[in-house]
């Protein structure tokens, strides 16, 4: 498989690669919920629960800098 940044690194493919985890972790949470709308906090413990240690008790993902 040919790479589009042509064997360059950078920050930006990484963070795409991110969102599109985030995505499909909500899309399973999705299908496996019962009601017609993911609730709201279901969403949160979706979004939060990451390897990467999610949202601490000081603030965002990412220490909000």
């Amino acid at each position: 498989m040919v790479s589009s940044t042509g064997g360059r690194s950078g920050g930006h493919d990484d963070a795409a690669l991110d969102e599109i985890d985030l995505a499909g972790e909500l899309m399973i949470a999705a299908t496996a919920s019962t009601d017609d709308r993911l609730p709201t906090e279901r969403i949160d413990e979706v979004l939060l629960d990451r390897p990467d240690g999610g949202a601490s008790a000081d603030g965002p993902p990412g220490g909000g800098q």
